[in-house]
């Protein structure tokens, strides 16, 4: 086994990452069983919807000798979702990132009370199959080697049907929808949905699965327009009102889902080599990925935008594979900065039963000139110069299919 692995006998206190649902609730009573050791938990709000208290009050029942509730929501938004916006990440030009980015703040924030709990080791949900369990593993690695991970999942390997009769023998509490064949994660950024009926691409995923988005087909009948200002590549503005972080995202994931906006439905690779059908909400995402990508249109040339396709694409991989504390990440988001420093001005977008889509764009930084693009008699484009600049452009081309042509013919 590889030395990161914790073994029984060897832990003392282990750090659970706590959601409060079934699986986490019957990790927390077999960790005390078969390691015999102390459980602290700890839950960290990053924007997903659940009780709080109710879980705290959750983790105690079962035995935790202490629990953590941690508000993180606007760290996530400043620190990662909008690092994950300046780089226009979307993994495999559709998933947001949403979850991926999750990961590296909740493990250190894990291996923050780790610390401060004097404990051996930290234990996590995740399955064998999932990107998750590469994300949290590694990081905690990264920030603590001295940390030892528990992986429950992948250890005890219990069916649904298993873990409800352990849940049943050791009195856990068992949620109301512990019959739906859904796994949902969620946070500020997006919403994920898998398992059940999902596991089947050729099918429509069926509307129960849906929770911030309408269907578009039952949206307003009238679109809306939303003003987005950036500045240095961060909204700051939503219909010129000043917004925080945290405000700007839940906005707009209110506003988009009320008009279907953010639905996302892909084959998706995961880092195991298993293909994947992943159904996402992604209102607030989808809307400022548009509206920053097209700023960006605007305000930088055209060789900053081909090589910043490069920068983005490998910024993103990097973070859905687990990879935000590689030295990498941090080199490619310096250029991402620096090219997001003229990242300043407005977008609309228009929103309309499912879509999102830029209708306006302005900026002080803008490299669009009206009297050059004209074709009114105001145009200081002199046509004419485009004779010799098309000989050029085209030179070796022309050269090259004459070339071929002779042989194909000699």
């Amino acid at each position: 086994m590889p030395s990161f692995v914790a073994k029984p006998g060897e832990v003392d206190r282990v750090v659970l990452f706590f959601s409060g649902g079934l699986d986490t609730s019957c990790m927390l009573k077999w960790i005390q069983e078969r390691y015999r050791c102390e459980v602290v938990t700890m839950t960290v709000d990053v924007g997903q919807e659940k009780d709080f208290k109710a879980i705290e009050e959750k983790a105690y029942k079962l035995g935790a000798v202490k629990h953590y509730t941690i508000d993180a929501k606007e760290e996530f938004v400043r620190e990662y979702c909008f690092r994950a916006l300046k780089a226009n990440a979307l993994y495999q030009g559709a998933y947001p990132v949403s979850s991926s980015i999750s990961r590296p703040l909740i493990a250190s924030k894990g291996v923050e009370v780790a610390r401060r709990e004097g404990a051996d080791a930290v234990a996590h949900g995740c399955s064998g199959k999932g990107n998750d369990q590469i994300r949290f593993v590694n990081a905690v690695r990264a920030l603590d080697p001295e940390l030892k991970v528990i992986s429950p999942v992948v250890e005890w390997n219990l069916s649904r049907r298993e873990e409800i009769e352990y849940a049943e023998k050791h009195g856990i509490p068992i949620p109301v929808d512990v019959d739906s064949p859904y796994s949902v994660d969620e946070n500020l950024w997006g919403r994920s949905i898998e398992c059940g009926p999902l596991e089947h691409p050729e099918a429509e995923p069926p509307e129960e699965v849906y929770k911030w988005t309408r269907r578009p087909e039952e949206a307003p009948d009238e679109p809306e327009y939303v003003e987005i200002e950036f500045d240095g590549g961060v909204p700051v503005k939503v219909n010129g009102e000043v917004l925080g972080p945290v405000e700007v995202v839940s906005t707009l994931n209110r506003v988009g889902g009320l008009h279907g906006v953010g639905r996302i439905d892909h084959m998706e690779d995961r880092m195991v080599g298993i293909k994947s059908r992943e159904v996402y909400e992604c209102p607030a995402s989808t809307i400022l990925i548009k509206a920053h990508k097209d700023l960006e249109k605007l305000v930088l040339s055209r060789r900053e935008l081909e090589f910043k396709g490069l920068v983005d694409e490998k910024w993103t991989f990097l973070v859905y594979a687990g990879f935000w504390f590689d030295p990498l990440r941090e080199g490619l988001e310096r250029f991402v900065d620096w090219a997001n420093e003229r990242v300043c001005g407005g977008v609309r977008i228009k929103l309309y039963k499912g879509s999102a889509t830029v209708v306006g764009r302005w900026s002080e930084n803008g490299l669009y000139d009206l009297n050059l693009a004209t074709y009114g008699e105001e145009s200081r484009f002199d046509q004419r110069d485009s004779y010799g600049f098309i000989e050029l452009w085209g030179l070796q081309s022309v050269m090259a299919y004459r070339l071929m042509r002779r042989r194909k013919e000699g």
